[in-house]
């Protein structure tokens, strides 16, 4: 009888450019790590990003000489390219990656494959960004980290803390379905699939890392920052048009909530709403007598308006609209704001019309009126909330025949087992 096919648990990629220099021993010590710490089947398969060195004989070499180590060849550059050729070609459980470098602690390594192989989580990222990483690097490089990532939770409402360790695995269906729809075949495709991954509902699991800067990195930092603020502003139009289509896939292949989300009927949004505008009315009044003395009417009328919108806005998405996660956090305050605008017209508005009567009005006066105002500008505000900012959204049609490029080039490949 004919032996049973072994069902292959893990593949990890290795991508590598002109790495001929590092190649043999970092694999060396990989497997190494794997055959001591894993106990699942694995192989190792490293990617040749068009290099002009010796890297790919190397990497042909230790395929022949290791067993579980396999060698492609790619006659174009790029990281997410190597990844999206390498995982589509999977027959693996789980596909993951690491740098050439071994920055990352393997020691890692079980933690981030077990919470996929066991069902629990569909992505794993390895973060040098939490209270338990520890972390050796330049002031600099850590300084563009921190900031990288802080801008992609601010404008694409991401909630994981690493988007660019190169340390991440994910289960060959989620990545079978994400795959199609990234367009970056460079250094942004990380960012891009976790993105994606996370607006789908999936589950991404982070791994604190022990992580050790490598002094001869051969990213180009300031041109990388370009190519992801551009993919940031790309994806982030793409997301606010409904054109990826993430609540497919979240029907499909997203986690289910505990219980279904009850949003309050239209009167307890109104109650809920009452007693939000009446806190943010008193922490208004509040606000304006602290800065009338320092700024002037009309701009304490402006910073304390601004203030209490920002909160106004987070208490009613929280607390009176039922919207929970970080999912739209952004647009909802940004909304919030053109909300903002508008109410600060009518206060402005009656704070003129005020001293056109009386140029010579007292706080008291001005109090009272601008607190009318803003009582005429809170029904304004809830209306605007309900029926714009926090309305709810039918999903949009599957698009995913438009938005998954067909004609991208063909790479020529090379597989030694």
């Amino acid at each position: 009888m004919p032996e049973p096919q072994r069902v292959l648990d893990v593949e990890i990629v290795v991508p590598v450019y002109n790495e001929a220099h590092v190649l043999q021993e970092s694999v060396r010590r990989l497997h190494r790590t794997l055959t001591e710490q894993l106990t699942v089947a694995w192989r190792i398969t490293v990617v040749d990003n068009a290099s002009t060195d010796g890297t790919f004989a190397v990497a042909r070499g230790l395929a022949e000489s290791l067993p579980d180590v396999a060698a492609v060849h790619l006659d174009r550059k790029g990281r997410g390219l190597a990844l999206r050729t390498a995982w589509s070609a999977s027959d693996a459980r789980v596909v993951a990656y690491l740098d050439v470098d071994l920055s990352t602690d393997l020691a890692g390594l079980s933690p981030l494959v077990a919470p996929l192989l066991s069902g629990h989580s569909d992505v794993a990222i390895g973060t040098r960004l939490s209270r338990g990483s520890r972390v050796v690097r330049g002031t600099k490089r850590e300084f563009i980290s921190r900031s990288y990532n802080g801008l992609v939770r601010a404008v694409l409402s991401a909630s994981f803390t690493d988007a660019q360790c190169g340390f991440k695995a994910i289960t060959k269906q989620a990545a079978d379905r994400l795959l199609p729809l990234v367009r970056d075949d460079a250094w942004f495709f990380d960012t891009e699939l976790l993105v994606l991954a996370e607006r789908s509902g999936l589950r991404i699991h982070e791994v604190p890392v022990d992580w050790q800067d490598d002094p001869d990195s051969r990213v180009d930092i300031v041109q990388t920052a370009k190519d992801d603020l551009r993919g940031i502003v790309r994806l982030f139009g793409d997301l606010s048009r409904h054109r990826l289509p993430v609540e497919a896939i979240a029907e499909e292949l997203g986690r289910r909530p505990l219980a279904p989300a009850v949003r309050p009927g239209f009167r307890g949004q109104v109650i809920r709403f009452a007693v939000v505008g009446g806190a943010s009315t008193v922490a208004y009044a509040l606000l304006f007598l602290v800065l009338r003395p320092l700024f002037g009417a009309q701009a304490a009328n402006f910073l304390s308006l601004l203030l209490t919108a920002l909160g106004n806005t987070w208490a009613n998405r929280w607390f009176t609209f039922g919207v929970t996660g970080r999912l739209g956090v952004v647009r909802h305050h940004l909304q919030g704001l053109g909300v903002f605008g508008i109410a600060w017209g009518i206060t402005s508005g009656s704070l003129l019309g005020l001293h056109a009567a009386e140029p010579k009005a007292s706080p008291v006066a001005e109090i009272l009126v601008l607190t009318v105002a803003n009582l005429v500008a809170t029904v304004v505000r809830f209306v605007l909330l309900r029926g714009w900012v926090f309305r709810s959204r039918r999903a949009a049609p599957d698009p995913a025949a438009r938005a998954a490029p067909t004609d991208r080039p063909q790479t020529s490949m090379e597989l030694i087992k």
